[in-house]
């Protein structure tokens, strides 16, 4: 199995585990866990990013954002400004001791399961 294909395992894994808990009444746990997911689907989804674009358009990308931008490039993901937002969300996850923040960062975190779903199932 090639690292890119372990990848992408991992990411269907973390994207099914972050939909799991989305379908969970929230509570305080539920909504601790879900943050959590959604950080891991977070990483994966940008370093799967960044093998296939390596791999299939020779493109160079060091972080979230540069990956995203060369996905939007590449016609991988939509040109679309949640994908800043989604690094944003990541940025606050650190501070989600703020529950007014936690709560922020979980209402948006159906939305951005739909976009983790676009880059899971990309096929170029």
């Amino acid at each position: 199995m090639t690292k890119r294909e372990s990848l992408r395992e991992d990411f269907a894994k973390a994207v099914n585990r972050l939909e799991e808990v989305l379908a969970i009444p929230v509570d305080p746990i539920v909504c601790d866990s879900a943050i959590q997911r959604f950080e891991i689907v977070f990483e994966l989804c940008w370093k799967y990013m960044k093998a296939v674009l390596e791999d299939e358009f020779n493109a160079i990308c060091t972080s979230p954002r540069s990956c995203f931008r060369a996905g939007f490039k590449q016609g991988m993901i939509d040109n679309d400004p949640f994908w800043i937002e989604l690094t944003k969300l990541r940025n606050y996850t650190v501070h989600t001791y703020n529950q007014d923040l936690a709560d922020y960062v979980y209402t948006h975190l159906a939305e951005s399961l739909k976009r983790f779903k676009v880059v899971l199932n990309w096929e170029g």
